[in-house]
């Protein structure tokens, strides 16, 4: 796993954004939050859990961002260098087809 996260010299920043992990119910959460989203969201926090500490070790120099906000979609976003950035939608993907999506962001700057 440590060479699919061998970042390129050209990545800049990885941010993550993704519902809020919840544990009240529906109706106390209010009007933007849904189930759907927040269970969207459990498989990049458990990719995220799983893989964030191989990226930074293997990339200690390059800010990932880990953002959680009350009905956001599951989404990373990559930039590069001259401010180019590059967006992959994470709704609905498991664990490995997430993997999949941030090691070809990662790769992409070449």
């Amino acid at each position: 796993m440590s060479g699919k996260y061998a970042f390129t010299k050209t990545l800049k920043e990885l941010r993550f954004l993704h519902c809020q992990t919840v544990s009240f119910p529906m109706r106390q959460r209010g009007p933007f939050l849904t189930d759907d989203q927040s269970e969207q969201s459990n498989a990049v926090r458990s990719f995220l859990t799983r893989a964030y500490p191989t990226m930074k070790k293997n990339n200690p120099y390059i800010p990932i961002m880990i953002r959680e906000a009350q009905g956001t979609e599951p989404r990373v976003w990559a930039r590069y260098e001259f401010g180019r950035e590059k967006m992959e939608d994470l709704r609905g993907l498991d664990d490995k087809a997430i993997e999949d999506k941030v090691t070809t962001l990662v790769k992409d700057g070449q």
